[in-house]
């Protein structure tokens, strides 16, 4: 297939999956698919490798891609078939993602499969939100072996009972398991038309060269990590069943051919549920080098092939049945990233960022209650993500294997007797270091009825790492009514009672100091300054304006800027091949705080030119586009060179 034909082919199976994950979203009844986006969805072949996914769920992705070949040689497909699953120990992750799968046939040749997988809240646990501290699998919820839900295009009504009646609010739980239905006949519909299409036989070999270009795309950019072994361990807090310290090792083998991650050493199977199948490891692996290759690189099974790895079977990371797995999906997979990005950094020192807020700070809880007064619900919160070579860490942002946005505070206190008095960043949590890490946040909710809560989070003993002599994230803290909780608990609150959850920061990246790096930008202040008075800021805004010929205020750095306004600001100017100083005024508060004082342009980008404010973004590309921009440099230039003749 020509070039500009694949990349087209690879763009339309990605916007099939695009689509069916709008589809579900838009159909379901949960806030948590409907508004957390806690879903996915992906197109296999039909030996169940990965041919495309949209940018959903790393973990659910990963995973899917990594065990879907073992589910489908256990499948018989046939026409108007769809199978539901949910066993961690066949190919799911944990027991409240359920999974749908859905093969396509053109005419009797069956050419595919479509897959999504939604985070239920309610799954049959005998603890609201579904995510207990629990020893054994069953103890977890419902467990879901591949079978059909439907069979000839028709519902087995027995199988949805069975599903329903575990349920404490069956309406909602009918109602997102159709909302998955829907999206996978989207899928079918779609992925029908693009089969028809290009016929059943260049259908298959389109998905052959696919998968070759992104194993050649993921092989150029292993290319550059420099060969060795590179060791690296970090820990786990607790399991929350008395068992602490919980290591996860790492050797990480770089060769020309492939890269081997093999995690002998990591701690065995713990009683808590910490525990993961080696499905979720994979997913934590595959995220990190798939961040490493090109934005291009399409999400298919050939992207994965040079990625191998291996874990002791019956260790934390390759657990047996019926090992319980609930946390493993979310807390175990977050340290794996960390684990492999921190034996990266030994060989990609300028390339890795530190280590985030390490957890996905799960909040699990609800009503035991039947019937109308039931409810579940569940919610993954953000924190501080981890500086790297090129700038500081975002603030409170979901970060690695999760992707999920935050329930809006209206559909939370509309749909549920609860009330957030408290939604803000936790100041000065971000690691101190040349580039400061993302600060985390904190989160309150008051409780107006009876409510069960489980809290299962991670990073409350060991901090976030910073890198290249940058400091550790200020680590995460849970409270009732102000007194300190343990990382995992559960509990049963009153009316009136509040529970705080205060996120971890991300690491800071490099030693504090105020040099000059090399390149055509220059920050002018690279170290986390809160302890400065506005009178401080304000006088080194001012020196900053007047000191300096061009100067832009942007949300990031030039090469890894954190906003559209910022990075297309700083294109126009280096389109003008003019030296210019930026300030991040994500790493530096301070000074966005006080720049209003100063200048009386309402949003950033912000640019001064000889001492004078130019404006934004859309004045700065105005400017550009009229020619005018490039005069203004071009003075800058000339007075800069009248100078240094003089000078001379």
């Amino acid at each position: 297939m020509e070039p500009i034909e694949l990349s087209l082919f690879a763009s339309r199976l990605q916007a099939i999956c695009e689509e069916m994950g709008t589809a579900l979203r838009r159909t379901a009844f949960s806030p948590n698919i409907r508004d957390r986006l806690d879903f996915s969805c992906a197109v296999f072949d039909t030996k169940g490798q990965l041919s495309a996914q949209a940018a959903h769920i790393p973990v659910h992705l990963g995973s899917m891609a990594f065990a879907m070949s073992g589910i489908v040689e256990c499948l018989d497909p046939a026409p108007g078939d769809m199978v539901i699953l949910n066993d961690p120990y066949l190919g799911g992750t944990h027991l409240p993602d359920v999974t749908l799968i859905a093969p396509l046939f053109h005419g009797t040749e069956h050419c595919g499969f479509v897959v999504n997988r939604a985070h239920h809240a309610d799954i049959g646990c005998a603890t609201p939100g579904g995510m207990p501290i629990a020893t054994r699998l069953e103890d977890e919820g419902l467990v879901i072996a591949p079978q059909r839900l439907m069979a000839e295009g028709s519902l087995l009504t027995e199988v949805l009972d069975w599903l329903i009646r575990t349920t404490r609010d069956p309406s909602t739980a009918r109602g997102d398991l159709a909302a998955q239905i829907g999206a996978n006949r989207c899928g079918l519909e779609r992925l029908g038309v693009s089969v028809a299409g290009l016929g059943p036989g260049r259908y298959r070999a389109s998905l052959d060269d696919l998968n070759d270009y992104g194993e050649g795309m993921a092989r150029t950019a292993l290319a550059r990590i420099p060969a060795g072994c590179y060791r690296f361990t970090d820990w786990l807090d607790d399991d929350g069943q008395g068992q602490e310290d919980i290591p996860i090792r790492l050797a990480l083998t770089v060769s020309a051919e492939r890269v081997h991650a093999d995690f002998a050493g990591t701690a065995a199977e713990v009683p808590g549920n910490l525990n993961c199948p080696l499905s979720v490891a994979a997913a934590a692996v595959y995220y990190v080098f798939y961040c490493l290759m090109p934005r291009e690189t399409p999400a298919c099974a050939g992207a994965f092939r040079p990625i191998t790895l291996s874990a002791p079977e019956g260790c934390l990371l390759n657990a047996r049945r019926p090992a319980a797995v609930a946390a493993g999906n979310v807390e175990t997979s977050t340290r794996i990233v960390d684990v492999v990005l921190g034996a990266l950094a030994q060989a990609l020192p300028e390339a890795i960022p530190a280590a985030s807020h390490g957890s996905m700070n799960n909040l699990a809880m609800g009503s035991s209650a039947m019937g109308t007064d039931a409810w579940d619900y569940y919610e993954t919160i953000g924190g501080g993500m981890g500086a790297h070579a090129h700038g500081p860490g975002l603030d409170g942002v979901q970060t690695h294997m999760t992707n999920t946005r935050n329930t809006p505070i209206e559909v939370l206190e509309t749909s549920y007797p609860l009330r957030v008095t408290r939604y803000a960043l936790r100041e000065a949590t971000g690691g101190r270091g040349r580039y400061a890490g993302g600060r985390g946040l904190t989160r309150e909710f008051q409780f107006l009825t009876p409510t069960s809560v489980t809290v299962l989070g991670e990073r409350r003993r060991y901090a976030p790492w910073g890198l290249a002599g940058g400091g550790d994230g200020q680590r995460a803290v849970t409270l009732l009514n102000g007194t300190p909780l343990p990382g995992k608990v559960h509990l049963t609150a009153a009316p009136g009672d509040r529970l705080t959850l205060q996120t971890a920061g991300g690491g800071g990246w490099g030693p504090v100091c105020s040099a000059r790096n090399d390149y055509t930008a220059h920050p002018i202040v690279e170290s986390p300054s809160s302890e400065r008075s506005d009178m401080d800021a304000m006088e080194r805004i001012k020196q900053t304006i007047e000191g300096n010929p061009v100067v832009i205020f942007m949300k990031g750095t030039p090469d890894f800027p954190q906003c559209g306004f910022s990075m297309r600001a700083t294109e126009a100017l280096r389109a003008c091949h003019v030296d210019f100083v930026h300030v991040d005024i994500l790493a530096e508060p301070e000074v966005r705080q006080n720049l209003p004082r100063y200048s009386n342009w309402p949003t950033f980008p912000q640019v001064f030119i000889n001492g004078e404010l130019v404006g934004g973004c859309d004045i700065v590309l105005d400017l550009y586009q009229s020619g005018e921009l490039q005069k203004m440099t071009d003075a800058v230039r000339n007075r800069a060179a009248a100078r240094q003749e003089v000078e001379a």
